[in-house]
């Protein structure tokens, strides 16, 4: 146990109380590793954000068991409250509970607590380690600032002398994935602004909006590459595009290694060049568009580095929103290729699809119980953040917000719309992450936790139906403080010939938010015959409509700020066996059953391998039978595209923010 993890744990003797309350106004236990270390020693965290939710859960899995002498779900229950004061709580929590207060400024005494509040819990940790090594005397904001660089994000402004060291920290950062919170950026800029050779970048935006230093990186590689000499192509429907340039010295080792590995990821897009000079550099082909059997040499080669390089057990939930975007990128490039180069290195991807998916499996039953109660202030970690996230959103001046959420879209999927939208739309700014799906990955579950904020036990009610959404989305918006004429939902969107009557409804000023369910994705999974591979031919002819493109550009023109996102991905599957068990099984899908009780789920014939999953985010009564690896409860053999599992490609799907560059410009 780490000496950070010691420190927080120690405050809750188990002995002492069964519930606990935690004033936790910094969000010091929303971190993976405190929850875990917590879970490990019997106590369960619930969140406080919603009286009437927690009560009942409170209820039904906690107090009416105590006052029974029964066994709980956990030996003590602590209710977090995001903030210092308790008045709010009711009196008989109170009366109950043992109080804990956790505070930065008392953990970190020789820091400045107003530096500290930016920081998220994820970097709790590692600042604690350094505080108590390194922190000798009190320090000043800008003396913590500096000490947050140097121990947390491993950068020292003063040592940035040059062009060079300032391009490589500023690489390694966003090589990373992580987030430098905006006072942070500011100090490097603060540092640097003295220096001549920084007086002309937007140092405080490289390093804080992740999104506009990939489009400066992007445009100032298109510029090396016509300074080095090649011929750059014109793709077919592709706009003029007017990125940020500057000039970065690609040619130096250090520049070279995370250019390289941006453009094996997918962050940076290989450019179509119509022709290379003779001495064009060898190293720099990595960022040159490439014909058929050099990009299938390529895809075998991603493959291999994905199988070898999964996050660990003690992994965060970044590391695999990493990996899925990597495995995503992979699979986009892959189902690109003519269908013999594809047969030449399937047997590679499909050895990195497997050995990800059972690495996952394996972290899932270690983490997946955490999730739910973790921060999302810096974007959301599962679904039923969405509505949350974007009230956040909301608070820092983006006041128009849509929700396009493409059912049954993958993040292969996804690759697939950014790459038209990026040819074709040079006036928006994309910001790419993920988050997690519900399990199971079902739409009536995962879909309804995007639209209610709730988790699945709290809408248990309506958990095999998604016609509660609309209420459920307006009734979240009016405890947020928005009227009812202020709320809008859409479904059932798929073609060009609807887009006037999505519009029409945006175009009233009095929309503030509007949930739009695109379900032209997912029609085409349930309707495929040739795989996803066929899927990502039919997705290509969709976007040849020019659907996609016009609806982002509708909504933007209306003053939206858009966050894309999907209930659950898919995956190519193989049947393992049909189950015919008549009403037993309460909902039926190709890679998931449900049953409403033990002895139901036990019911299960033997010659199938399958797994249970129980969550306690669940309602007590929806018990979960997968079936093992990328199996399907169809005829054995056969070979379907499903969804309802915990493979990556269903589980971590696609939270992308679209926005006016102008926009963002102007704030």
């Amino acid at each position: 146990m780490s000496a950070w993890i010691d420190r927080i744990v120690r405050e809750f003797p188990s002995e002492l109380s069964r519930f606990w309350i935690a004033c936790d106004p910094d969000l010091v236990l929303l971190d993976t590793h405190v929850l875990q270390a917590l879970r490990e020693r019997g106590f369960e965290l619930l969140s406080f954000d919603d009286s009437i939710a927690f009560r009942a859960e409170y209820e039904d899995r906690f107090r009416s068991a105590w006052d029974k002498g029964l066994k709980t779900p956990a030996d003590a229950l602590i209710l977090h409250l995001a903030s210092n004061g308790s008045d709010q709580l009711p009196w008989d929590y109170q009366r109950q509970a043992r109080f804990v207060r956790l505070g930065l400024a008392d953990i970190f005494q020789k820091l400045s607590y107003p530096a500290l509040r930016d920081i998220g819990p994820e970097h709790y940790e590692r600042l604690f380690e350094a505080h108590q090594a390194h922190a000798t005397q009190v320090l000043g904001d800008a003396a913590t600032k500096d000490f947050i660089l140097t121990h947390v994000f491993k950068m020292a402004p003063i040592l940035i002398d040059d062009e060079t060291a300032f391009w490589r920290e500023l690489l390694r950062l966003h090589l990373r994935g992580e987030i430098l919170p905006a006072s942070l950026a500011g100090r490097i800029a603060a540092t640097l602004k003295a220096k001549p050779s920084f007086a002309q970048l937007p140092v405080k935006r490289l390093f804080e909006d992740r999104a506009y230093a990939l489009r400066a990186l992007q445009g100032s590689w298109r510029d090396y590459l016509t300074i080095a000499g090649a011929s750059l192509a014109k793709m077919k429907g592709e706009t003029s595009s007017v990125e940020e340039q500057f000039v970065i010295p690609f040619d130096h080792p250090d520049i070279r290694m995370g250019i390289d590995t941006l453009f094996l990821e997918g962050a940076l897009t290989p450019v179509q060049c119509a022709s290379l000079p003779a001495d064009f550099p060898s190293w720099a082909r990595v960022g040159i568009a490439k014909d058929s059997s050099g990009q299938a040499q390529l895809v075998a080669e991603i493959a291999t580095n994905v199988a070898e390089s999964l996050p660990s057990q003690d992994a965060s939930h970044r590391d695999w929103f990493a990996l899925a975007r990597r495995l995503g990128e992979l699979l986009h490039q892959y189902f690109g290729l003519p269908a013999d180069l594809a047969d030449a290195v399937a047997q590679d991807v499909r050895q990195a699809q497997d050995a990800a998916d059972d690495r996952l499996q394996d972290w899932l039953r270690r983490h997946f119980a955490d999730l739910p109660s973790l921060a999302a202030a810096n974007g959301p970690v599962m679904l039923h953040h969405v509505p949350r996230y974007l009230t956040y959103r909301r608070g820092k001046g983006y006041a128009r917000q849509a929700l396009l959420l493409f059912d049954g879209l993958s993040i292969d999927q996804w690759c697939q719309l950014r790459r038209r939208l990026t040819e074709r739309m040079s006036t928006i700014e994309i910001e790419e992450g993920a988050c997690f799906a519900w399990l199971p990955s079902l739409t009536s579950v995962s879909r309804q936790t995007v639209f209610s904020g709730l988790k699945p036990r709290e809408f248990a009610s309506s958990i095999d139906t998604t016609s509660k959404e609309p209420s459920l989305w307006a009734k979240f918006w009016q405890e947020a403080g928005l009227r009812k004429n202020e709320v809008a939902y859409l479904k059932g969107i798929k073609h060009r010939d609807q887009l006037p009557t999505i519009e029409q409804l945006v175009a009233d000023p009095a929309i503030k938010v509007a949930g739009i369910v695109v379900d032209m994705v997912d029609e085409i999974v349930h309707g495929a015959t040739l795989g996803k591979r066929g899927i990502a031919s039919q997705i290509e002819n969709w976007c040849d409509t020019g659907f996609v493109e016009q609806l982002i550009e509708l909504l933007i023109n209306q003053g939206f700020e858009i966050h894309l996102t999907s209930d659950h991905g898919n995956v190519d599957a193989v049947g393992i066996g049909r189950l015919n068990q008549g009403v037993l099984s309460e909902l039926r899908g190709e890679r998931v059953r449900i049953y409403r009780s033990d002895d139901l789920a036990a019911s299960v014939p033997e010659n199938l391998e399958t797994e249970r999953f129980d969550l306690p985010g669940l309602p007590t009564d929806f018990l979960p039978v997968y079936p093992k690896g990328r199996g399907a409860f169809t005829g054995a053999g056969d070979q379907i595209v499903a969804h309802g599992g915990m493979s990556v490609e269903e589980l971590i799907v696609p939270f992308i923010r679209i926005s006016s560059k102008s926009l963002n410009d102007e704030k």
